[in-house]
């Protein structure tokens, strides 16, 4: 056998959310006997750069990049290439694109990889100008959603089929609870084996995107005369405050429970029967694959990535964003008729199994590392 091939991974942070757990899925699953990794990050927290740490790979903070000309980070990452000599350099969000892309070039690394992470709705004429530059001089560009390929890609930006390649997001499937677990769980969180519970997964940082408030009113509205339900809110962030300040206004305080950030997840899909996320945008959409690999039917905004990963009255609902009213209709339909919940989780079960889970999303990736480096070869 040759000498491995060198991925260089640049992104920004490495903390906890889906673009860092997708990176620890490739730490922990690309086959070590044929690739060798490296991690470059502005910042890095929690126990996902230690997963990767303990996988055997280096996980490098340079500290933040504060504008794309901001050369004493360039020359750092720079410093690194000219070390490790990586085959293929891969760079994710805004940041690690940028990082990527411009430092592949001007280092001359062989295969130069730039990811789209979000749906941009938001980005600036010169933060697309700009993306479209770093795409014009690398050698491929990973959509992670069908929103973010079609739409911004190829709609958008005006990238060619050649250039532009769907991989969607995946995620790991949920480890085995037992039934006394889950119920010492829910007793921990006063919620009884009777309880209907809707839950929902995200950083509470701004409320202008996830819209964790929408999903509260909603809640409230459906909650109205109801005595066992809960609606289950995990994550943490400066919003939270004012989260529960609104759930104490709406009267509501023993009806909703806020568990904070959890780094087990997969307990807490199990205490749920229903699972929303109404956000105002999002590119993908992971928790919406874990809890369909979870088989909980799913309410979901029809918005960016969300609407081709639900598919509406299969899976789940999909509801127009800000629709309070309409959120509490659904959740309404998916509390009275448990037969209805059960298909949907099924059939969402059987989507996400083909089509969102961590082993395909690796097993593409590979494909698309190993097929790259040989062309280069050539």
């Amino acid at each position: 056998m040759g000498r491995k091939i060198k991925i260089l991974h640049i992104q920004e942070t490495i903390g906890s959310g889906g673009v860092e757990r997708r990176r620890l899925s490739m730490a922990k699953h690309l086959d070590k006997f044929i690739f060798d990794q490296k991690f470059i990050c502005t910042y890095a927290y929690g126990n996902i750069p230690d997963e990767i740490s303990a996988e055997g790979y280096e996980v490098l903070p340079i500290g933040q990049l504060k504008s794309p000309l901001h050369w004493s980070q360039h020359r750092k990452v720079q410093k690194i290439i000219q070390e490790y000599q990586p085959d293929i350099i891969h760079g994710a969000v805004f940041e690690g694109v940028t990082l990527a892309a411009i430092n592949g070039w001007l280092k001359k690394v062989p295969v130069v990889i730039i990811e789209e992470t979000s749906f941009p709705v938001n980005r600036t004429w010169k933060g697309n100008l700009l993306m479209k530059l770093f795409s014009m001089i690398s050698h491929k560009v990973i959509g992670v959603s069908q929103a973010a390929t079609d739409e911004y890609l190829k709609g958008e930006l005006k990238l060619s089929d050649k250039k532009v390649i769907l991989v969607n997001n995946g995620v790991a499937q949920p480890r085995q609870v037992s039934e006394v677990e889950l119920h010492e769980e829910k007793k921990r969180w006063g919620i009884e084996d009777y309880d209907f519970v809707i839950g929902s997964i995200g950083r509470m940082v701004s409320d202008a995107n996830k819209r964790f408030s929408d999903l509260i009113r909603a809640f409230a509205d459906f909650a109205r005369n109801k005595k066992d339900v809960k609606l289950l809110l995990i994550g943490e962030g400066p919003k939270k405050f004012g989260y529960e300040k609104l759930v104490k206004d709406l009267g509501i305080c023993n009806k909703v429970i806020f568990t904070g950030y959890q780094s087990d997840v997969s307990l807490f899909y199990q205490m749920m029967d229903v699972f929303a996320l109404v956000s105002r945008n999002e590119s993908f959409g992971l928790v919406l694959a874990e809890a369909m690999l979870n088989k909980l039917p799913v309410i979901a905004t029809k918005v960016g990535g969300m609407k081709y990963i639900v598919e509406d009255r299969k899976t789940g609902f999909l509801v127009p964003v800000y629709d309070v009213q309409q959120i509490a209709e659904k959740l309404e339909v998916l509390f009275a008729d448990k037969t209805t919940r059960l298909k949907m989780g099924r059939y969402g079960y059987e989507k996400a199994l083909k089509e969102f889970t961590e082993e395909r999303y690796v097993k593409i990736i590979s494909n698309l590392y190993k097929q790259l480096n040989n062309t280069n070869q050539l």
